[in-house]
C-alpha cells in the first residue's frame, strides 16, 4: 500500500508541474499577445486585426486547464460550511464521500456534454470570422478539460473513501 501511495504521489506531482507549465506558458502567450495588439494599436496607430480573435483560444485553453488544476489541487467551487458544523468523524467522512460523489456526477454529466458538443464542432466545422481557424481547436478544450476534472474528482472520491477515521479527526480539529 505504500508503494502505491508513493507511486500516485510521483504521478501526482508530475502531472501538476506539466499543468503549472502549460498554464504558465498559455497565460506568456495571452500577454504577448496583448501587448503587441496595445503596441500596434496605440504606439503605431496600427492595429493588426485578429488579435482579438486570435486570443479566443488560449483563453478558453487557460480557463479549462486552470478548471482542472484546481481539481487537482482540490480547490474547487463548494460549500464547506456544512462541514465546520460537523463533530463526529464518522459523520464527517460521509458528508465528504457524498459531497465529492455529488461532484463526480455533476462533471461528468458535464463531460457527458461537453464530448457531443466536441462531436458536434468535428461534424460542423465551424471556422473563426476573420482569421478561419478551425474552432474545433478551441472547443476541444472544453470536453478536455471537463475530462480531467472528472478524473481528479474520481481520485478524490477514492481518497475519501480509503482515508481512515483518524485523519478525518484531525482535520476537524483545525
Amino acid at each position: 500500500m505504500r508503494k502505491l501511495q508513493q507511486i500516485y504521489n510521483f504521478i501526482y506531482k508530475k502531472v501538476s508541474n506539466i499543468q503549472q507549465i502549460v498554464l504558465f506558458l498559455i497565460l506568456f502567450g495571452i500577454a504577448i499577445l496583448v501587448f503587441i495588439q496595445v503596441v500596434l494599436r496605440y504606439l503605431l496607430n496600427a492595429p493588426l486585426m485578429g488579435i482579438e480573435e486570435l486570443l479566443l483560444f488560449p483563453t478558453i485553453w487557460l480557463y479549462t486547464i486552470g478548471n482542472a488544476n484546481s481539481a487537482l489541487e482540490r480547490n474547487l467551487l463548494s460549500a464547506p460550511v456544512i462541514l465546520s458544523f460537523i463533530k463526529e468523524p464518522k459523520k464527517y467522512k460521509i458528508t465528504k464521500i457524498i459531497i465529492s460523489l455529488i461532484s463526480f456526477i455533476i462533471s461528468c454529466w458535464l463531460t457527458y456534454w461537453a464530448y457531443h458538443y466536441f462531436l458536434y464542432s468535428i461534424r460542423v466545422q465551424k471556422l473563426s470570422a476573420s482569421l478561419y481557424i478551425p474552432l474545433v481547436y478551441a472547443e476541444s478544450f472544453i470536453f478536455i478539460g471537463f475530462f480531467l476534472v472528472s478524473v481528479y474528482i474520481f481520485i478524490e472520491v477514492i481518497d475519501n473513501i480509503s482515508k481512515p477515521l483518524s485523519e478525518y479527526q484531525e482535520s476537524i480539529k483545525k
